[in-house]
């Protein structure tokens, strides 16, 4: 597989038009950020899924990593607390992970690469094969999804799908964003200004190696829920999702993901990726039915490292602390908040 989609340049790009900067060196795209606030002033960089990994021999591995970042200094901002990575090692099983996290320590602490608190992307998730038949991957589904998808469709739920230059874009768009609105209030979850999903769909509408559109599933005239996938000839990823509060007995998110899961096979891609799950079926998990949803559908499962920094400043310490506590609060505290 070639690069990740957070690699190539059409995501940097898309990410550079909302705040941040592209450094490409290498062949690798580094992502830069500048926060400013009174007195404080000071920039981060980012490495999603690279470089990559083709060996088994850890030290070498994260001595040509320490060696990239101390050529690639010079090319930061002067401010930079560190470089964090998201490095592209894939595990099939969490033992399997852990086990290498843990043979890494002595050659990571040797170097200054620290494990983060705060991962950026999802370590793990789950993706099916779209070498496989309709059949195959229906038949490698959990057999109430399989029936989810028939209800679904069987109970008068349509799905169309929306690209930025759909007459209707607009009207879609807003629906979709009505949507997610209601989802994060629902869920605790982050949500962006509407501007910049529609800036991403705008992108993917033209760009010619990297496809974004929108599905969203109906009954009635009602949108009921939407999901945003990227579509290219080696992934087709599911970005955001959101669903409403009527109707949910209908099972619009399974035919709206069933639907996307066979443009994709049409388009070429070789996997669907659902994009992040919880590490284990664990039901305190408070993501818990997002993993059971996500699984559901079949498809392999794989784990990552997560997040690693390479601190550049005295102040790393400082913003580490500062990022640990913001996480508890989010992650603890609004949670309990959120679920009373």
């Amino acid at each position: 597989m070639s690069k990740h989609f957070q690699q190539t340049d059409f995501w940097c790009d898309f990410k550079c038009a909302h705040g941040w900067k592209k450094i490409s060196f290498n062949e690798i795209n580094i992502l830069t950020r500048t926060f400013k606030k009174g007195p404080v002033n000071f920039s981060l960089a980012y490495i999603p899924l690279a470089p990559e990994y083709n060996s088994l021999d850890y030290s070498s591995y994260f001595e040509c990593v320490s060696e990239f970042v101390k050529k690639l200094k010079p090319l930061l901002p002067k401010n930079t607390l560190c470089v964090r990575f998201d490095f592209p090692i894939d595990f099939s099983d969490t033992s399997e992970r852990d086990f290498f996290v843990k043979g890494i320590s002595k050659y990571t602490k040797k170097l200054n690469i620290k494990k983060s608190n705060v991962d950026i992307q999802p370590p793990d998730s789950t993706y099916i094969d779209l070498f496989l038949s309709q059949d195959e991957i229906l038949s490698s589904m959990k057999s109430k999804w399989r029936y989810n998808i028939r209800y679904a469709s069987k109970h008068g739920v349509n799905v169309r799908r929306s690209s930025f230059a759909d007459s209707t874009f607009q009207k879609d768009l807003e629906s979709f964003y009505n949507l997610y609105k209601i989802t994060s209030q629902r869920d605790g979850i982050g949500i962006h200004p509407i501007s910049y999903y529609e800036d991403l769909l705008r992108r993917g509408a033209l760009n010619n190696d990297n496809k974004v559109f929108l599905y969203i599933a109906s009954h009635d005239d009602e949108d009921l829920a939407a999901i945003i996938t990227l579509f290219s000839k080696d992934e087709a990823i599911y970005l955001y999702g959101c669903s409403g509060n009527h109707k949910r007995n209908l099972m619009p998110a399974y035919l709206v993901q069933w639907t996307a899961i066979c443009d994709a096979k049409k388009y070429g891609s070789k996997i669907y990726d659902f994009y992040g799950i919880p590490p284990t079926d664990n039901e305190n998990h408070p993501m818990h039915g997002l993993y059971l949803f996500k699984t559901g559908f079949g498809g392999k499962k794989i784990y990552r490292i997560g997040s690693f920094d390479i601190p550049l400043s005295f102040a790393y310490r400082l913003y580490i602390f500062a990022e640990n506590i913001r996480a508890f609060w989010h992650k603890k505290i609004m949670k309990k908040i959120r679920g009373r």
